[in-house]
């Protein structure tokens, strides 16, 4: 048991610092525009973003369940 909260401490670690990553990522995009280790973050949301616009009430259910993902 005890080794399946190690495994679950270490996801949770590693998805804060993936979301720590995006953040900065979104930020360095906005500031600097396209930087090569960053990519096109900020386009990739805002495309995200207008897909579930797009779907309607399909894209708000995902929009719900990706913010519970994160909570």
């Amino acid at each position: 048991m005890k080794v399946l909260q190690g495994l679950a401490g270490t996801i949770t670690s590693l998805t804060n610092v993936v979301i720590g990553l995006l953040g900065l990522g979104i930020v360095v995009s906005l500031l600097g525009g396209n930087v090569p280790f960053v990519g096109g973050v900020a386009e990739n949301i805002v495309s995200l973003v207008q897909g579930l616009g797009d779907a309607g009430i399909v894209g708000l259910v995902a929009a719900i369940i990706i913010l519970n993902l994160y909570k």
